[in-house]
C-alpha cells in the first residue's frame, strides 16, 4: 500500500516538474519573440535603444518605431494571442471536443459580423464597435446552446449548428462588403483578415484590462473545467456545480476572445491550437490553461514575424496562422472520422 502511494507521489512529482519546466520555456520563448518584435523593422534597433525607449526615454529614430509602431504592435499579439489561446482551450475542454473552439463553431464570426456591420452600415466610432463585437459574440454563444439544447444537451449537434451558424454569419459579412462604401472596406477587411497593423495603444486598454480581470477568474476554475472534461456525472459526483462553472468559464471566455476579435480581428486557428498543442507539450495532470495561452502568444508572434519578414511582400498575422491551421483541421476531422467522432 505505502509502495502504491509512493509511486504515485513519485509521478504527481514528474508531471509537476514537466509542467513547470515546459511553462518556463513557453514564457522564454514568448519573451525572446516580443524582444525580436520590438527590435526587427525596416531598421534594427540594439537591445540598449530599445530598453531606453521603454524607459522612457528619447533615442533618434528609435523612440517613433519602437515606442509608436512596434511596442503597441507587440503588446496586441501577446494579450490577443493570449485571449485566443486560452478561451479556445476552455471550450476544447469543456465540451471535450477539439473542434469546439470559438472560431469553428461560430462565436469569432459572431464579434467580426457585428463589428462589420457598425463599421459598414452605422460609421461607429472603435468603442462603439468593440462593444457591439462583445455584444456578438454572446448574442452568437447564447443562439448556438439554445438552438442544440433540444430534449437533451449534445456536444456533436452544438458542433454542428455552430458551424451551420458561422456559415450564415459569413454570408452576412459578405453581403456587407459588398454593399460597404469603398473607405470603409479597408477597415472592415482588417477585422476580417486578422492582423496587428496599426495597434495603438489607446485602443489596447480594454482588451488588456478585460484580460487582466477575467484570465484570472479562467485560471481559478482550471480544476473544476479539467473535472469537466471527464463528464457530467463525473464531475458531479466530484462536487463540482457543472452549469456555475460552464457559466463563469463561458461568460469570460466569450469577454476576453470578443474584445481580441475587436482589437485584432479573428485570427485564424489560434484558439484551435493552442489547446492541443498545450496539451501534448505539459501532458496529464495539472491545468493546461497557462501554458495555452503563452502557446497562443507564440503563434501570432511568430506568424507577425513571418508574415513581415519571410516573404517579399508582406502579409497580415491571420494570413500566415491560416496557412498553420488549415492543415491541421483537415488531419484532425480526417482522424476523428476514422474514430467515428463525426
Amino acid at each position: 500500500m505505502n509502495e502504491s502511494i509512493n509511486l504515485i507521489i513519485i509521478g504527481r512529482k514528474k508531471r509537476h516538474r514537466r509542467y513547470i519546466l515546459v511553462t518556463s520555456l513557453l514564457a522564454i520563448i514568448a519573451f525572446f519573440l516580443c524582444c525580436t518584435l520590438l527590435m526587427l523593422g525596416n531598421t534594427i534597433y540594439p537591445v540598449s535603444d530599445v530598453i531606453s525607449v521603454l524607459l522612457g526615454e528619447k533615442v533618434k529614430g528609435a523612440s517613433f518605431a519602437v515606442g509608436t509602431i512596434r511596442f503597441p504592435r507587440m503588446i496586441a499579439g501577446v494579450f490577443a494571442g493570449f485571449a485566443f489561446g486560452v478561451a479556445g482551450h476552455v471550450f476544447q475542454t469543456m465540451l471535450r471536443n477539439p473542434l469546439a473552439n470559438p472560431n469553428v463553431i461560430g462565436i469569432t464570426t459572431g464579434s467580426s459580423a457585428a463589428a462589420v456591420f457598425c463599421i459598414i452600415v452605422l460609421h461607429a466610432s472603435n468603442t462603439f464597435v468593440s462593444i457591439a463585437s462583445i455584444i456578438g459574440g454572446l448574442a452568437t454563444v447564447i443562439v448556438i446552446f439554445l438552438l442544440s439544447k433540444g430534449t437533451s444537451f449534445s456536444i456533436g449537434r452544438l458542433i454542428l449548428i455552430g458551424i451551420g451558424i458561422q456559415a450564415m454569419l459569413n454570408a452576412v459579412v459578405s453581403y456587407l462588403l459588398l454593399i460597404g462604401q469603398q473607405q470603409d472596406i479597408p477597415t472592415a477587411m482588417r477585422w476580417l483578415s486578422g492582423s496587428l497593423n496599426g495597434a495603438k495603444m489607446e485602443e489596447l486598454y480594454p482588451l488588456m484590462i478585460t484580460i487582466l480581470i477575467f484570465a484570472p477568474i479562467i485560471i481559478a476554475f482550471g480544476k473544476r473545467l479539467d473535472m469537466l472534461e471527464l463528464g457530467e456525472q463525473a464531475a458531479t459526483s466530484l462536487g463540482v456545480d457543472t452549469n456555475k462553472t460552464r457559466f463563469v468559464l463561458i461568460i469570460s471566455s466569450v469577454l476576453i476572445i470578443a474584445l481580441a476579435t475587436a482589437t485584432t480581428g479573428p485570427i485564424a486557428f489560434i484558439a484551435f491550437l493552442s489547446g492541443p498543442i498545450a496539451k501534448r507539450l505539459v501532458g496529464v495532470g495539472f491545468s493546461s490553461i497557462i501554458p495555452a495561452g503563452l502557446v497562443g502568444i507564440i503563434l501570432v508572434l511568430a506568424s507577425d514575424l513571418v508574415g513581415q519578414f519571410a516573404f517579399v511582400a508582406r502579409y497580415p498575422v491571420g494570413v500566415i496562422t491560416g496557412i498553420l491551421g488549415a492543415p491541421y483541421l483537415i488531419y484532425l476531422l480526417i482522424r476523428m472520422n476514422r474514430k467515428g467522432d463525426l
